[in-house]
């Protein structure tokens, strides 16, 4: 039998590997084509980075920071209010004491003595559990909203006479959300570690520390993967007043 016959291509038939180059060259015409239409597209900038496309946690950083300075302007224009106020109502001074222990309980004005701050931290980069205990998960390793919350929750119990977390003072509408591993507090921003600090009998305070199962949860998670948890005391401390709005957006009052 001739050989010739068994060669990619004999006298008189078609080349065997023909429709393979035609899709060669059907596939470099292609990216041809897109290079030509990236590069008209670019105009000389890099896609990937354009400037113009802002992440989204750098639209919420830069939110955080404008909500920020507007706390700040609120809290000049409310002082200027204020008196303004005491200047022109003409008020007794058993009326002006009754308004000034309202504004202390709801937390608009600045209130100082003995108190606490609590520290929440996420583990660190490199945690290991501990021996005894299973290998940690991503979320056994990061503050959550319901550890925050145990904490302020425990504070209030414990007879606070106030608290602020962050920067922030906390009144009776405030909501501490997580996202993530962020907290969202009053339109503003805050990443790990987490303070938490309240005027109040120091004694109590940690006693509600202590006797929070919640807490005791959490720190069983301390002890097996290192999540962070600090309590200092202070001999006095000041807590900021409350600078925001204290108009309902979402709820009315009834009646």
């Amino acid at each position: 039998m001739s050989n010739s016959a068994d060669t990619p291509s004999g006298p008189g038939r078609p080349g065997r590997w023909r429709p393979v180059r035609l899709l060669t060259a059907a596939v470099f015409a292609l990216a041809g084509l897109i290079f030509v239409t990236s590069f008209n597209t670019a105009k000389g900038t890099n896609l990937r980075t354009d400037a113009s496309l802002l992440r989204f946690s750098d639209l919420i950083e830069e939110r955080s920071h404008k909500n920020a300075g507007l706390d700040e302007s609120t809290a000049v224009l409310r002082a200027e209010v204020d008196a303004l106020a005491d200047r022109d109502n003409g008020s007794t001074e058993a009326e002006d004491a009754r308004l000034h222990a309202l504004e202390e309980a709801a937390g608009t004005t600045e209130t100082s003595g003995p108190g606490l701050t609590v520290t929440l931290d996420d583990a660190p980069p490199n945690a290991q559990a501990a021996p005894g205990y299973p290998e940690p998960q991503a979320n056994d390793l990061v503050i959550h909203q319901q550890d925050l919350q145990a904490v302020v929750n425990a504070l209030w119990q414990g007879g606070a006479e106030g608290i602020k977390v962050m920067d922030q003072r906390l009144i009776s509408t405030s909501a501490v959300r997580c996202v993530g591993n962020t907290l969202i507090l009053q339109g503003r921003v805050y990443s790990p570690p987490y303070k938490i600090t309240a005027v109040g009998d120091r004694d109590a305070l940690r006693r509600a520390l202590t006797d929070s199962p919640a807490i005791q949860n959490y720190q069983l998670y301390v002890k097996a993967y290192g999540l962070g948890w600090k309590v200092d005391e202070h001999k006095a401390v000041t807590l900021p007043g409350y600078s925001g709005t204290v108009d309902l957006h979402y709820a009315q009052p009834v009646g």
